[in-house]
């Protein structure tokens, strides 16, 4: 999934960011509203990390995402 399915996604990606990241509350969570690089930030100042470690978070997230809508093999 690229990043502006997820933020056309938003409303249903809530969810799931606030599962990846629990401290985020759900306020900061609307703002950010799919915005990549203001949840970098956030992510930056709420469990502070570096903008590497962010921005490693947020590709691993991405990739979950992109691994969670593809059809299983049986």
């Amino acid at each position: 999934m690229n990043w502006d399915e997820i933020a056309r996604n938003w409303g249903k990606l809530k969810g799931p960011a606030k599962q990846r990241w629990a401290k985020l509350g759900d306020e900061q969570l609307h703002a950010i509203a799919g915005r990549r690089a203001l949840l970098a930030l956030r992510l930056q100042e709420t469990y502070q990390i570096s903008r590497e470690e962010a921005e490693r978070q947020l590709i691993d997230w991405q990739d979950s995402l992109g691994a969670e809508a593809q059809p299983r093999r049986s």
